[in-house]
């Protein structure tokens, strides 16, 4: 499966940004997708993740629990991360992952995930 990130940009603290992922190749219904992210001079983290044939199986990490929402648009073969209320340490390069294998407890773990986006900047400013 092919991945294709966009939506980022440069948005003021207190704002929303909504990103894509946009998969080619086979369902994005059959993988559990991830969102992570990777500030400047620190290492990849993980941001959110929905199971394989699910629309409300999701986890998040605490830093951004209550503010994303990540779903899916099967139609579209699309993946969404919505982000409200953004703070300057959201910045980041955000990148969507896919694998067909990975459970929902392991899905932190971008090791785990074999297809990857190209990444998409998100700048929030103070």
């Amino acid at each position: 499966v092919q991945l294709q990130a966009s939506g980022g940009g440069l948005v003021q603290a207190g704002g929303s940004l909504r990103l894509s992922c946009v998969a080619s190749g086979r369902p994005v219904g059959g993988y559990a997708m991830g969102w992570f992210r990777q500030a400047p001079g620190k290492e990849r983290e993980f941001v959110a993740a929905i199971h394989r044939w699910s629309s409300s199986s999701s986890n998040y990490a605490d830093s951004v629990k209550g503010r994303f929402t990540i779903s899916r648009d099967g139609a579209k073969n699309t993946v969404y991360l919505q982000m409200n209320s953004l703070k300057p340490e959201d910045t980041a390069v955000y990148y969507c992952a896919a694998s067909s294998t990975v459970i929902l407890s392991e899905s932190r773990s971008g090791a785990r995930y074999p297809y990857w986006g190209q990444g998409t900047q998100v700048t929030v400013s103070s």
